[in-house]
């Protein structure tokens, strides 16, 4: 499979699965809140949260290996298999840490401090579940994030990506059905945990399959290695940890500041940002392998394609998907909440403009995670951390929710600028450069979309004027953009959709 065949395939699965996430949030919300009450659904969204937070440790340790497999590529496969049973074999350690982490946690009387108006009867039941999703998490992922990114060098990042399409349907369906069949707090946690271990079976026996395919066999684990490889990979487990602050984190946060309807508001209303980001996803992922080639290779032409794609998402559908949404959505929200959550313009605005300047960040993030560059990511985690908890704590007593749409999004601005700056450094010292124009005028769509998003909520009479403007705007940004964008990318883009039977008829 060429290049571009397996980015195309890894960001279809993606976007695939961002459908289905799409639909059935869209969906679960109004369901979860006819069977629920406001509080108890608060109190499984705080316990989501919470399983995630402690999962960190995993994921820097899974997301330092992954990136050493693809510096090893498909030549090392020796010294891959090595890395690989021996990070199996941390993994395995560290899930069992987390686990008792959990149980810890649960028996030292925290869990009321976690979510400020949980009741006394429902302690033992969240408990439990907090538990049984550890234990789930131990089986499945603890292992598998490490076997899975082992397969990446070679390939096959776009198939396990469509296992994650089956592991979309399955974890978001189970709980659900649960909920309408009357099941409570520890019957859904119970169902949510079976149907993650449940899906991880046929794609364990897809594992070992490939892994037989490329001869990667079994390599007896050094524990000097795997040792070596879990205490570098904390400071990404702590930049992990710090990052969640900004994403699932920032829900453990805001519960005891505002409560568990304050927590559901909040919620819903960044339910279009977190689609949006996963949106960004489908292009970074899949592009990663590819990118941190080019990079060895040196190859500023073809980095610069890999930049100006992600971008060109940025300028072509996110930004303007954004200020359209802001136009639109308010009965939209009050109709899929079922009234019960008030809708805030401005909360909304603040929220999607942070995914845009998480979009612009991307390329520097790349670079910078890609070659494993751990003390920057760090100081970057730490700040942006520091700003989100720091502007909540004063903010959000004051001005309600709205306290932690600023907080997020003065962190994204931090940590856009700060990523850049390391990035540029890094591709100077490796005989490379930052595209600069195209880089300004995929800010420039950030801007504009800001002006009109934030306009809207402030000046609702004006609305379709300030929509059609900035949509004029955007498409003469467009423009620009294609314009500057490398041959390579261009060429290749119209060759694409040239293919596309109404684009093809057009054009004859």
């Amino acid at each position: 499979m060429s290049t571009s065949a397996r980015i195309i395939s890894g960001s279809a699965a993606s976007w695939i699965r961002i459908l289905i996430n799409l639909v059935t949030q869209m969906a679960l919300v109004p369901i979860y809140l006819s069977y629920w009450n406001v509080k108890t659904y608060g109190i499984w969204i705080a316990t989501q949260a919470f399983i995630n937070i402690v999962s960190i440790l995993d994921l820097g340790h899974q997301n330092f290996l992954g990136y050493e497999f693809l510096k090893f590529g498909r030549e090392r496969r020796n010294e891959l298999s090595v890395h690989l049973w021996s990070g199996v074999l941390f993994g395995f350690l560290v899930g069992l840490f987390q686990l008792v982490l959990i149980i810890g946690f649960i028996f030292s009387g925290f869990l009321p401090l976690l979510i400020r108006d949980i009741d006394s009867s429902q302690i033992s039941e969240v408990g439990l579940v907090l538990f049984i999703q550890g234990l789930a998490w131990l089986v499945s992922g603890s292992i598998g994030g490490v076997l899975v990114r082992g397969l990446y060098p070679f390939g096959y990042l776009p198939r396990m990506s469509w296992w994650g399409v089956w592991a979309s349907i399955i974890t978001a369906l189970a709980p659900v059905i649960a909920v309408i069949n009357g099941a409570n707090l520890l019957i859904t946690g119970i169902v949510f945990a079976a149907a993650t271990v449940f899906y991880n079976i046929p794609l364990y026996a897809d594992i070992f399959k490939l892994l037989k395919r490329e001869e990667i066999w079994f390599s007896k684990p050094n524990f000097k290695i795997g040792l070596k490889n879990f205490l570098t990979s904390l400071a990404l487990s702590g930049k992990g940890l710090l990052e969640n602050v900004r994403q699932q984190g920032v829900r453990i946060v805001l519960a005891p500041l505002s409560g568990a309807s304050g927590l559901v508001a909040f919620t819903t209303m960044r339910t279009g940002a977190n689609i949006a980001l996963q949106g960004l996803g489908t292009i970074t992922s899949p592009m990663m392998p590819e990118l941190m080639r080019f990079l060895n290779e040196k190859d500023q032409e073809k980095t610069e394609a890999a930049f100006g794609t992600v971008w060109l998402v940025l300028v072509a559908f996110l930004a303007p998907g954004v200020v359209i949404l802001q136009a639109f959505i308010e009965p939209l929200y009050i109709l899929w909440t079922r009234g019960h959550v008030p809708y805030d313009p401005t909360l909304f605005a603040v929220l999607s403009l942070g995914v845009l300047v998480y979009a612009l960040a991307q390329p520097a993030i790349a670079v910078v995670t890609g070659n494993n560059i751990l003390r920057p990511q760090i100081l970057i985690a730490g700040l942006s951390a520091l700003f989100v908890v720091g502007i909540m704590f004063i903010f959000v007593p004051r001005i309600g929710i709205l306290g932690a749409g600023f907080a997020l999004l003065t962190a994204e601005i931090v940590d856009t600028f700060l990523y850049r700056l390391t990035a540029k450094k890094w591709l100077v010292a490796n005989g490379l450069l930052w595209p600069k124009k195209s880089s300004s005028i995929a800010t420039l769509s950030v801007f504009v979309a800001a002006l009109a998003s934030l306009g809207m909520g402030a000046f609702y009479s004006f609305k379709w004027i300030i929509l059609i403007s900035s949509m004029l705007l955007m498409i003469l940004n467009i423009w620009r953009y294609w314009s500057n964008l490398p041959d390579v990318v261009s060429i290749k883009l119209k060759l694409m959709l040239a293919k596309v039977p109404v684009i093809k008829n057009v054009i004859k």
